[in-house]
């Protein structure tokens, strides 16, 4: 399947809520914060606050997922620090899951930090999403301790690091 990633439109907003809050829930991580589908839903809000990305069909043109990429100080911004970035709320439609979605969006998010000249990407995940983490293994994220949080009672987030390159200027 030819994937294209690209910005957010305002025409595949409602598809990116439709889709962020399907994937959450299925996967189970609105069972313990079920308030966090509305911040999922806000489409608009994260596209005026922040680069939106999409995947899409490459033939049918259908948004298939999407993600955040923040840099720090931003409104998402949760763990980045100066000369860092960071992604959140990446979800992939469950209907189009285990089609590399997933990697395209993540390595259009590395691809972006590494031209923006940072030097680290980072992102949070649940400690039980196994999915995810062997995902962010694979790119060669590393477990940093550091970035841990906790947004609610109940909801563990592990921090991952990945090292970019440092371009000579």
């Amino acid at each position: 399947m030819g994937l294209l990633v690209r910005p957010i439109e305002p025409g595949d907003h409602d598809d990116v809520s439709r889709l962020t809050i399907e994937a959450y829930r299925a996967d189970g991580q609105l069972e313990t914060a079920p308030e966090y589908a509305t911040v999922l839903a806000d489409v608009a809000g994260r596209a005026a606050a922040a680069d939106v990305l999409v995947a899409t069909a490459g033939t049918s043109g259908a948004v298939l997922g999407a993600v955040t990429f923040v840099l720090p100080g931003g409104a998402y911004a949760e763990v980045s620090r100066p000369g860092e970035a960071e992604f959140r709320t990446l979800a992939v439609d469950p209907a189009a899951q285990r089609r590399g979605v997933a990697q395209a969006l993540v390595q259009a998010c590395i691809d972006r930090a590494a031209a923006l000249g940072c030097r680290a990407l980072v992102i949070c995940t649940r400690h039980d999403n196994d999915a995810a983490l062997a995902l962010y293994g694979r790119f060669g994220f590393q477990r940093d301790p550091d970035l841990d949080w906790s947004p609610v009672p109940g909801v563990e987030l592990l921090g991952l690091r990945l090292t970019l390159p440092v371009l000579a200027k």
